[in-house]
C-alpha cells in the first residue's frame, strides 16, 4: 500500500474540529447592576450567559451557592435577595470562568459542558481535552 502525503494530510485536516480563531481573550460584557431595597438585579444576565456560551440557570446556580442567597431568573435578568456590590459579582464570574469555561489544558474558552451518567465533564473544542468538573 502506498500512501500519498498530501492525501493523508487533507484527510487528517478534515477530521480536526472547527475552532474559531479569535485573537482577543474572552471578555464579559459590563455588568448592569441595580440595587433596589434588599434586592440586587443584573439586567444583562442573559447577555453574559450568551457570551460565556453557558445556560443562564447554571451560572445562576453557581452564584447563589457562592453568595449563600436566593435568586431568580426572569426575562433575561437575575434578581438576588440582598445587597451586593459590583466587584463581588465580577470576582465570582471570574471564578466561574476558571472552573466551568476555560480549558485547564490549553486555557481557551472554546468548551462545552457534557453530562455522562452522573458525572460532568468539560470538553474542549480546541484541543479535545476532557476534564471532570464538580456538579452544582
Amino acid at each position: 500500500m502506498k500512501y500519498d502525503y498530501n492525501e493523508l494530510l487533507k484527510r487528517a485536516c478534515s477530521q480536526m474540529p472547527e475552532v474559531s480563531l479569535k485573537t482577543e481573550r474572552l471578555e464579559l460584557p459590563r455588568l448592569l447592576i441595580s440595587v433596589v431595597g434588599m434586592r440586587t438585579t443584573i439586567s444583562n444576565f442573559k447577555e453574559i450567559a450568551d457570551s460565556l456560551d453557558r445556560d443562564p440557570q447554571h451560572i445562576l446556580k453557581f452564584l447563589t451557592r457562592e453568595m449563600a442567597t436566593a435568586a431568580t431568573y426572569h426575562d433575561g435578568r437575575a434578581i438576588f435577595q440582598g445587597k451586593f456590590r459590583n466587584d463581588s459579582f465580577e470576582r465570582l464570574l471570574q471564578r466561574y470562568m476558571e472552573s466551568f469555561v476555560s480549558c485547564p489544558i490549553c486555557k481557551r474558552p472554546d468548551t462545552k459542558i457534557v453530562k455522562e451518567k452522573r458525572l460532568t465533564f468539560l470538553v474542549c473544542k480546541a484541543c479535545g481535552a476532557k476534564s471532570s468538573v464538580k456538579n452544582l
